[in-house]
């Protein structure tokens, strides 16, 4: 077989090509497999290249001097070269999966073939070796390549069965590559759903992420509707009605790509806050991203504000914070393009002026006030109580209304105003 162009133009690491000549040297077979050599024939430069060899791990270990057993029931070691982190996992066969996550057992193999035949993909099931240049593509994955087809390796139902986070899988594949899905591929995964509800909600949220940070996250989220994998994780958008689901679906390529802004894109017309908050906790997303994507969905309606005064604005703005302006714009700006996109100039408007304040750094909140507790305590006479949280919030409120307001003469004639007409 003729090695393609781009696996001989390879730019592979210097300690992956010497853990793989180390090892053809000891009598080995080794290749690098898997997302390397599919990003490789695609020309794009992998971001891990994993070495899978007929070695033993214990055969591993004894052929370099620094080896980490990462995962040596399992046949994987990570060989330690310069430094540099290169992940050895011997050929293997695997018994059957009873969880519908793991192998009950996994049994060394000589032939890569049978290692291969064990993969997920056909893309995803190719070896080759970059010093002899041999390349192993017994199901193929070239071809599917070239087609820009997602296609399970063998049965598609039996793949699926076997990992029930496969079916997933195969639908972020299509969106992050660009690609469309085997139809065989895609018949399987409604039949197989009581697998991939068995999978964690971690591993759930991983792909689901890689999926809507995609360039074609609209289409990943059709389709992940369309095979019923969306109403076992996502259900709130999955029972939307149609035009609901749609503009939400159109929502969430929201700019820039990040997955706060998306997530809130997504949502925001869907949910209130509270549930977007469940749905976070759900998935298992952190909790610094939960905040944010709640705090944007809560305020995501900045259509409401076109015609507000600069205070009002300035409200707002105490209320999202500053570092949170351009990712609420984002999210509303896409909201609108989804929903009602003439609506946008007079949107741009506002943004405009939501982030000329946000630029002047007005005061949003009592620690930028001129006057801190001990100055405000001074002036009213009184010790710590209740009444100079009562008077932060009122000196907050006056400058707010006007920022010139927010110098220390200024603020204690105003407190002492309002001391009077309290009586007190």
């Amino acid at each position: 077989m003729t090695t393609p162009a781009p696996l001989l133009d390879a730019d592979v690491p210097r300690p992956v090509l010497d853990v793989i000549a180390r090892l053809r040297e000891l009598g080995h077979a080794v290749f690098l497999v898997g997302g390397c050599v599919r990003d490789t024939l695609r020309g794009v430069h992998p971001k891990d290249f994993d070495v899978a060899t007929s070695a033993l791990p214990e055969e591993v270990q004894r052929a370099f001097r620094k080896v980490i057993p990462t995962g040596i029931q399992h046949g994987t070691v990570t060989v330690v070269v310069g430094g540099t982190h290169v992940e050895v996992t011997t050929f293997r066969s695997e018994s059957e999966y009873h969880d519908g996550r793991r192998p009950s057992a996994v049994t060394f193999e000589q032939d890569i073939v049978k290692d291969l035949s064990r993969r997920d993909f056909t893309i995803n099931a190719m070896a080759w070796n970059p010093l002899s240049h041999e390349l192993v593509d017994p199901f193929g994955g070239q071809e599917d390549l070239k087609a820009r087809v997602v296609r399970c390796v063998g049965s598609a139902i039996e793949r699926f069965s076997e990992d029930g986070l496969r079916p997933l899988r195969a639908v972020r594949f299509a969106a992050v590559l660009d690609f469309r899905l085997d139809p065989g591929t895609q018949a399987a995964i409604p039949a197989t759903l009581p697998i991939f509800r068995k999978v964690a909600h971690e591993r759930v949220r991983e792909e689901f992420v890689k999926l809507l940070l995609s360039k074609r996250a609209e289409f990943g989220l059709e389709l992940l509707a369309e095979t019923g994998l969306l109403e076992v994780f996502l259900p709130e958008l999955a029972l939307a009605d149609a035009e609901a689901a749609r503009l939400a679906r159109a929502a969430a390529a929201a700019e820039p790509v990040d997955v706060e802004i998306r997530l809130a894109a997504l949502l925001a017309d869907l949910v209130d806050s509270q549930r977007a908050e469940e749905i976070g906790v759900r998935l298992k997303f952190p909790t610094k991203t939960i905040e944010r994507v709640r705090l944007l969905i809560s305020h995501a309606s900045l259509e409401r504000h076109v015609g507000d005064s600069e205070p009002a604005l300035r409200r707002l703005l105490a209320k999202v914070g500053l570092a949170n302006v351009e990712a609420l714009t984002s999210v509303a700006r896409a909201r609108i393009q989804a929903r009602e996109p003439a609506r946008l100039p007079e949107l741009e408007l506002l943004f405009g002026r939501l982030q000329a304040l946000a630029a002047s750094k007005p005061p949003l909140s009592g620690k930028d006030l001129a006057l801190n507790g001990g100055a405000i305590m001074a002036t009213l006479g009184v010790g710590p109580s209740p009444i100079v949280g009562e008077a932060t919030r009122f000196l907050l409120d006056q400058v707010l209304d006007e920022p010139s307001r927010n110098e220390p003469e200024t603020l204690k004639e105003l407190l002492r105003r309002w001391q009077q007409a309290r009586g007190s």
